[in-house]
């Protein structure tokens, strides 16, 4: 059976779709109805009227995700429209469920007005402890987020945006530990200017990257002071290019990778050759995380230089940055103290506990899923894998920290000792799903 043919198997085997909705209370008595429904019911509803921080107490909401998304820009699809993208969705819902435990209901809106989107998410507030943005075109979704985070009270997170930076930051965090590069002293190289390159270029310098040292190209090259469509009279005008505009007689990509430390792909397949990874510096670190055929194959990148750092978005080579290891982990954090807002210092706190983790020893079931003896930190292994079961533990419990620490966090954690037990009982359940992968 072809990988297509399974794919379609896969999907509509038994009950269709990837998701469903299972009570958590018991419904098998008349006395169970009455208290799952009319009357009991009631007696809830009218505590929650006095006190609307009880909703947390008496409903799911406090564990429950909005995956919001009208599909204008699916990974390695883009535009497909709303029903077409609900299977994205729906996976996304399977990874928060698997890997932190969150329930998610998936929407998928007929829209292309992001104003539409921003008033709908705001009439679900009282719904979701927390919204993920996903697959929504720039520059609506910097909009989009940007609205959202300063009118609701809960957390937003546009994965395709921040999901990414973190990963990769955490990466480039280690990369440079290895190579002896200083994070302030860096040339970094982006191709690629959508929602995943500009968050992730905004994020590295939150990490101590020079914002000078930044060099951003798009489909039409070098973005440079004066360039035509960054005039705000420009039918093409986008406002989140300009902050990385920069003085410079460099025009293309070629010419912008010659002696720079980093380059960050976020774009489309083969467009890096193996003279411009000849033309970067010293220990050149490469992320081509275009997805799935990289700017840069990791075979070509290795063979034009023996001392290059590479990652990539696949999950066949080493290094892979899967957003998987970002937003369940994400959100856990926020939901368990309520947060009403993921910000900068949380993010920060994701992508430094998954740098710290790959520098600890790896457990053996680990190594078994992989199929491998060891793995240990280095150049070939810069962040945790994805079905290591140790980072719902290290990232959600240092991102509920960073929000009491911020005072994001209306139900904040005294205790982290005890936080991290309750998180364990998390971690059986990722570490019965490896049994099985590995079986």
């Amino acid at each position: 059976m072809s990988l297509n043919e399974e794919a379609l198997v896969y999907h509509s085997q038994t009950r269709v779709g990837k998701i469903e909705i299972s009570p958590t209370k018991p419904c098998l008595t008349q006395r169970d109805l009455s208290l799952a429904y009319t009357p009991g019911v009631a007696v809830p509803c009218l505590e929650i009227s006095k006190d609307p921080e009880a909703v947390y107490r008496y409903t799911a909401k406090g564990n429950l995700v909005a995956v919001i998304s009208n599909c204008t820009a699916v990974l390695g699809l883009g535009d497909i429209g709303p029903m077409a993208g609900k299977p994205v969705m729906e996976g996304k819902g399977v990874l928060f469920k698997r890997f932190a435990d969150v329930d998610v209901f998936d929407l998928e809106l007929n829209t292309k007005d992001p104003d539409e989107i921003i008033r709908t998410c705001i009439e679900l507030e009282p719904t979701f402890g927390g919204i993920n943005l996903e697959d929504i075109a720039a520059p609506d979704c910097f909009y989009i987020e940007e609205t959202l985070k300063r009118e609701l009270s809960i957390p937003v997170f546009h994965d395709d945006q921040h999901g990414t930076a973190i990963i990769s930051g955490a990466a480039l965090i280690n990369a440079c530990e290895l190579t002896g590069k200083k994070l302030k002293d860096i040339r970094v190289v982006f191709n690629g200017a959508g929602a995943a390159g500009i968050a992730c270029a905004k994020f590295y310098t939150t990490l101590g990257v020079s914002h000078k040292h930044i060099v951003m190209c798009d489909s039409r090259g070098v973005i440079y002071e004066g360039r035509e469509d960054l005039d705000p009279e420009s039918l093409y005008y986008n406002k989140y290019k300009v902050e990385f505009a920069r003085r410079t007689d460099v025009r293309t990509l070629t010419e912008a990778m010659e002696n720079a430390d980093v380059f960050v792909g976020i774009s489309v397949g083969n467009c890096v050759t193996q003279n411009m990874i000849r033309s970067m510096a010293d220990n050149p670190i490469v992320f081509a995380m275009a997805n799935p055929i990289p700017e840069i194959s990791y075979e070509e990148a290795k063979s034009a230089r023996s001392d290059v750092v590479i990652a990539t978005g696949r999950s066949d080579y080493p290094n892979q940055v899967n957003n998987v290891l970002g937003f369940p982990f994400i959100f856990r954090g926020a939901l368990d103290v309520r947060a009403s807002t993921i910000n900068e210092e949380m993010k920060l706190a994701a992508a430094k506990a998954l740098a710290n983790l790959a520098k600890e020893n790896v457990p053996e079931i680990v190594c078994r899923a992989y199929g491998v003896e060891k793995i240990e930190f280095g150049r070939d292994y810069l962040i945790p894998k994805p079905f290591d079961p140790r980072v719902l533990l290290w990232e959600a419990s240092a991102v509920a920290e960073a929000a009491c620490e911020t005072g994001v966090a209306r139900h904040p954690i005294k205790d982290f000792a005890a936080y991290r037990e309750t998180l364990k009982q998390h971690l059986k359940h990722s570490e019965g799903m490896m049994q099985h992968i590995i079986h």
